[in-house]
């Protein structure tokens, strides 16, 4: 069946693909109503670093197919963010333009599972410049590749970052999932500022291998989409082991075939206020309330507040960890470019040869993690390694999640916006933003954050309360809402 373009592009990804499995839809069709998206409305947002050349061709090749040789994600349009590797003709660039001529020899093991299921990669998503781990002060969504990504709800507001064009392009339908990746709140972050459903999946459930890096003990990948359910067809895809990646060798198979309804009902949801709310603008905080009375209505028990007890050691951005693995994790990565640099020195190198295109804002954090040894041998390294840990878990959210005694028992904890991605990413526990509704204009979104492995319980807790605050929002095509 022909639909118009503006009636394809209201379906989410559950809904698209039984219709494309069925034929009932064609790839062709559905692709080529993304593309015309991008062609109108990227200019202006700046999500979109390059459309694949290719993906027409690959839809057709899917739409030829007999429909018992289609995939799970048969014909599903997907972006990916620019740090993941894709081969030729796409590009893989981090956002800077030193990495301008680099094509990886193989897609990472995300991309060719999105593959391998039938989807078409789309294009590569904009990103803030090295995963946001370049300098202090770089603004979210600013890559010397690809400029200034633009938040589709009103022109100058936040982004969010680093997957700042995976969670604009998404909002804006210009593509109906996206792939983004997190190290401290990079899908969690402009999931919320533009108002989308981004999951952190727990630490090891997806490979990182073929994935520009910053820290292997928090870096993931995970899906930026329309709905909880949407990211979890994904996740059922993108799941599972990988030789090269340690982190994955324990990882369970989860099913996320099929999310239960009603998950809130008995869920107990743990509110973590200290040190966070106090952050919140009026409007934010009357919304918020108006969730909790929602998580109430749905039947779940609502601790409140829940006592984080090391909040105050993982206040603000600790990024020493960070400052010591991205020197070894880049360096291992860089080894095997071929058109660009081969070092985090030489990316610095040639930085300070030409400030004006590849520093913009400068590049603190390079210079920081350059002043390492690379090696992971220092006994600070070690330090702040078992201090994020201690805290994060040991004396933090274990003692909310576990069946100890005096444990809360929670089934996750929520944080207002993003505020807690760090607590979740240094413990490598999972986390789902889920938009809340818009206060003045501009998207609200709260973080619940659960016990490893419990990214299936997350998501269904996210649909749940997703569902009863009315569902997607799109943003404006004008961006001046």
């Amino acid at each position: 069946m022909a639909l118009p373009e503006t009636d394809l592009l209201k379906l989410n990804v559950t809904d698209l693909l039984p219709l494309l499995r069925r034929g009932d839809l064609s790839a062709e069709d559905v692709l080529r109503a993304y593309l015309g998206r991008i062609e109108r409305h990227n200019p202006r947002l700046r999500s979109v670093l390059e459309v694949n050349p290719a993906a027409l061709e690959e839809a057709r090749r899917l739409d030829a197919l007999p429909g018992d040789q289609r995939g799970p994600l048969h014909g599903l349009p997907v972006l990916v963010k620019d740090n993941i590797d894709t081969v030729a003709p796409l590009h893989t660039t981090a956002g800077s333009a030193l990495l301008s001529g680099h094509q990886p020899a193989q897609d990472a093991p995300l991309v060719a599972r999105l593959r391998a299921a039938g989807a078409v990669v789309i294009g590569k998503a904009n990103l803030t410049e090295w995963a946001n781990f370049m300098t202090l002060g770089m603004p979210n969504g600013y890559s010397s590749q690809g400029g200034q990504t633009v938040n589709p709800w009103r022109a100058g507001a936040d982004t969010g970052g680093s997957s700042s064009g995976s969670g604009v392009s998404v909002a804006a339908r210009l593509a109906p999932v996206a792939i983004g990746t997190e190290t401290s709140g990079s899908i969690l972050s402009p999931s919320h500022q533009n108002g989308v459903i981004g999951l952190k999946p727990t630490l090891g459930l997806l490979p990182r291998t073929g994935i520009v890096p910053i820290s292997h003990s928090q870096d993931t990948a995970g899906p930026m989409g329309r709905s909880a359910a949407d990211l979890a067809a994904l996740m059922q895809v993108l799941q599972g082991s990988d030789g090269r990646d340690p982190a994955t060798e324990d990882a369970p198979s989860l099913d996320f075939s099929a999310l239960p309804d009603g998950a809130l009902r008995g869920a107990r949801i743990g509110i973590i206020r200290e040190q966070y709310w106090q952050f919140l603008m009026p409007g934010e905080l009357e919304r918020l309330e108006a969730v909790l009375d929602t998580l109430r209505d749905a039947g779940a028990e609502v601790v409140d507040p829940a006592p984080l007890a090391s909040v105050s050691a993982l206040e603000g951005w600790h990024s020493e960890v960070l400052v010591y693995e991205f020197k070894h994790d880049l360096n291992a990565y860089l080894a095997g470019v071929q058109h660009g640099p081969h070092s985090l020195a030489e990316v610095i190198e040639a930085g300070d040869a030409d400030p004006a295109r590849l520093q913009k804002y400068g590049q603190t954090l390079l210079f920081a993690a350059q002043g390492t040894r690379g090696d992971l041998s220092e006994r600070g390294y070690k330090a702040a390694r078992e201090h994020d840990l201690r805290c994060s878990r040991d004396e933090g959210l274990d003692l909310l999640f576990s069946d100890g005694d005096g444990s809360l028992r929670l089934d996750a904890v929520l944080f207002p916006k993003y505020l807690g991605a760090a607590v979740g990413a240094k413990a490598g526990y999972p986390s789902v933003s889920v938009p809340v509704g818009l206060v003045d204009g501009l998207p609200l979104g709260v973080q619940l954050c659960g016990p490893a492995w419990s990214d299936v319980r997350l998501l269904a807790l996210a649909a749940d309360l997703h569902q009863r605050l009315g569902g997607f929002v799109p943003a404006p095509d004008s961006g001046d809402a």
